[in-house]
């Protein structure tokens, strides 16, 4: 073997020698740093499932507080709304009348007073029906004077608070607005409601502004939606409440949140008038059917009085006019009930 090739041979296996040296001390390093980049990979894995499990507990934990407020809530709407339906003076505010309870009842003996000495003047005798005769005056002033003391004020009250609630739900959904935007330009909640106060129209203006005073003199936000709620026994009113108390306790974005209720609140109120479009038919079908009654006795009164006065003087005839005023309530009654939807 020449020299050359020897020396070929000798450089060939030094360099093996040396590769496999390097490589024996590499892959050492190697496998250590594979098994350190595991350990990282599963401790900050272990990380990410432990604040993964930590943000689905307290989301848990909010959800289960929202729904105990929630709960808490409809519980206190339902008492209320109780307690303000036998409430003469929760009525009297509902109905925007600034009117003390003693002066209402004051009010009403004077209407029952009325009614019993028209009653008195008029000369009635009252009704004779198979053969039980009704014909005592006290009597009669008596039933007048409950009528006008107990029904026709409490009428006149359930008319005026139903009318100024229906403003109220018309205005409300605007006033929402009037929040939203405020609240998205920086300005805090109390301003809004101040805004609204000044800017909106009765009978929204007073509660609002009523609403601002108590936030004013600190109340406190949940004491001043409770008043509000009293004042405006309304299911607007109420998410309203709801959303601001959840808001307050729980967090969130206010303006993203009354802006979804103001978006509800028009929904509502756009279906409540599409019910009322698609019920005015039978609406005007049971006034037509229960005022032809009154329309044709007055006609046949004005063309032959001594033929329906027997309606009057007979005793037959009280008993056809006491049947036919039980029919007619009871027609009322269910025409009214078939065309009316809670809303």
């Amino acid at each position: 073997m020449s020299s050359a090739l020897l020396t070929l041979l000798v450089a060939a296996l030094a360099f093996i020698a040396i590769v496999g040296i390097g490589f024996a001390f590499t892959s050492g390093k190697g496998e250590a740093a594979r098994k350190r980049a595991r350990e990282i990979g599963a401790g900050r894995a272990a990380k990410m499932s432990k604040a993964a499990s930590k943000a689905t507990d307290d989301t848990a934990r909010r959800r289960a507080k929202t729904q105990e407020m929630l709960d808490n809530l409809r519980k206190q709407d339902t008492a209320r709304r109780k307690s303000a339906s036998r409430d003469i003076g929760s009525r009297l505010t509902q109905a925007g009348l600034e009117l003390s309870v003693p002066a209402f009842w004051i009010i009403s003996v004077i209407t029952g007073v009325v009614c019993a000495g028209a009653v008195w003047m008029s000369g009635a005798e009252g009704l004779v029906i198979s053969g039980i005769s009704f014909k005592s005056r006290p009597l009669l002033c008596g039933a007048a004077f409950f009528a006008g003391t107990l029904g026709l004020p409490n009428f006149v009250l359930s008319t005026m608070t139903k009318g100024r609630h229906r403003k109220m739900i018309n205005q409300f959904a605007d006033a929402l607005d009037v929040i939203v935007r405020g609240v998205k330009t920086g300005l805090p909640l109390n301003e809004c409601i101040r805004i609204i106060a000044k800017e909106s129209p009765e009978p929204l203006r007073k509660e609002f502004l009523t609403f601002a005073d108590n936030l004013s003199m600190g109340s406190g936000l949940e004491r001043a939606l409770g008043q509000l709620y009293k004042r405006m026994p309304l299911q607007e009113v109420n998410f309203f409440a709801i959303v601001l108390v959840i808001q307050a306790k729980a967090g969130g974005n206010l303006s993203e949140a009354l802006g979804n209720l103001s978006t509800v609140i028009r929904s509502r109120k756009m279906m409540r008038e599409k019910v009322s479009a698609m019920s005015s038919e039978a609406k005007a079908s049971g006034m037509i059917i229960g005022s032809l009654p009154f329309a044709v006795g007055t006609m046949v009164f004005m063309t032959t009085p001594d033929y329906i006065m027997e309606l009057f003087l007979t005793e037959t005839g009280h008993v056809i006019l006491v049947v036919a005023a039980v029919m007619m309530g009871l027609g009322v009654t269910v025409m009214r009930n078939m065309i009316n939807f809670d809303m």
